[in-house]
């Protein structure tokens, strides 16, 4: 298993592949159509994450001490997002999410080439899969 900053790098190598943004676009969109399908038994409000304009679901799962994500959006480019989040932070310690910086997203351009809302519901999205990291992080500390 590759480290985040591994990951994120080789993000960046990829989009460093594309001459434009449409290409990016695309390839963003490409990205969540590869997303396994997520269960509908987590398709309701609970697993829904506030302050997207697109749904968007998120469950995440502790095992053998890492945090796995699986999502699912309406918005194929949101679906995309999400799963760039969950190549960089899926099977990775509780700890080390909750420290992830994310800076793929900026080096990318992801952030400036999309509209506030767009913005806005990606910071959502990380903040619940932070939250996920949080309650697994307290959760083994309890132990």
């Amino acid at each position: 298993m590759n480290t985040m900053q591994e990951i994120e790098d080789e993000i960046v190598e990829d989009f460093n592949l594309f001459d434009g943004w449409e290409e990016k676009y695309q390839y963003i969109i490409e990205l969540g159509q590869k997303l396994p399908a997520l269960d509908v038994k987590y398709k309701v409000d609970e697993y829904k994450i506030k302050g997207c304009q697109s749904s968007v679901w998120l469950h995440g799962e502790e095992r053998e001490g890492k945090l796995f994500f699986m999502a699912d959006s309406d918005s194929t480019f949101v679906k995309g997002e999400i799963a760039l989040l969950i190549n960089v932070l899926s099977g990775q310690p509780a700890d080390e999410i909750l420290n992830a910086k994310l800076e793929f997203i900026d080096k990318i351009g992801l952030r400036q080439h999309i509209a506030v809302t767009r913005a806005n519901g990606l910071s959502s999205m990380i903040k619940q899969m932070k939250t996920y990291a949080f309650a697994a992080s307290n959760h083994s500390k309890q132990i």
